[in-house]
């Protein structure tokens, strides 16, 4: 049976709503929390400093990542320096590039050395992991995210990505790689075999926990006491009069013999046979 507990990954949240994020405060299993921009916007946030500073009483000590949201390497460097003076637990998010494609290699160096705790972001490729590590000041914390999530959206498998990824990051000890924009519970299974330290997890993804080795004979009685449900309550109906049955389909119909048990000794042809318990 899967079981949750075997785990080595960690689960950060990944949101905005406050009272989402209070009501996750005692869950042991959360062990850290992320935000970003787009996410505030989403949960109509106004004022980035008072939520943060909201945020930061709520889950401490737990560690917290915000975003810096310039576009040019000064700007960005002032922001972080502020966001980082926030807390002992802040991780500051830099996006891999500014939004003119520029790599922001030399800022995330600075910061680094600074003893700045980074959350690098929004990487993509093995090429910006890489870059990052090289960038990266080897005795200071910092979290290398790549959007796995993203990747599986343009069809490609990110398991094997995430995986070369694992390798590239352990040259500094101090660094851990996160799998970022999951979509689905079994992303935390397939990011904890991939040897990712953290992934993070929405809160919408949270609730399926529960799921997690449910007996699936059962989750199918369940689908369908649902749909059955959902109709009733929707008072749905379908008139079955024969009139109005198509006449190209009802002569077949009459002279098709109903089987409900295969010969026996009948085997099911190709991977239904295999998928048949």
């Amino acid at each position: 049976m899967i079981r949750f507990e075997n785990l080595s990954v960690k689960l950060y949240c990944d949101g905005a709503d406050l009272d989402n994020i209070q009501g996750l405060c005692c869950n042991p299993w959360i062990r850290g929390f992320t935000t970003n921009p787009t996410l505030m916007r989403k949960a109509g946030i106004v004022d980035y400093q008072a939520f943060a500073h909201r945020l930061l009483c709520l889950v401490h000590p737990r560690p917290v990542s915000f975003e810096v949201f310039a576009d040019n390497p000064e700007e960005m460097e002032a922001q972080a320096l502020a966001i980082a003076g926030w807390g002992s637990n802040v991780n500051v998010k830099i996006p891999v590039t500014n939004p003119a494609g520029k790599f922001m290699g030399p800022l995330i160096h600075r910061l680094s050395a600074a003893g700045v705790a980074l959350n690098i972001t929004a990487i993509l490729t093995l090429g910006q992991v890489e870059e990052v590590v090289r960038a990266l000041y080897p005795g200071t914390p910092a979290i290398v995210s790549v959007f796995a999530g993203r990747i599986a959206d343009t069809g490609v498998d990110p398991v094997p990505i995430m995986k070369r990824a694992v390798t590239i990051v352990r040259h500094l000890p101090r660094v851990e790689l996160l799998w970022a924009s999951p979509r689905e519970v079994l992303n935390i299974f397939q990011a904890d075999e991939a040897g990712c330290d953290i992934i993070t997890v929405p809160p919408d993804l949270l609730k399926k926990l529960d799921l997690i080795g449910k007996d699936l004979k059962e989750y199918s009685l369940e689908t369908v006491a649902m749909f059955h449900r959902d109709a009733s309550i929707a008072a749905y109906c379908i008139d079955t009069g024969e009139s109005h049955i198509r006449p190209d389909v009802h002569p077949l119909m009459s002279a098709m013999p109903l089987q409900l048990s295969r010969p026996a000794g009948a085997k099911l042809p190709g991977r239904v046979g295999a998928l048949k318990n």
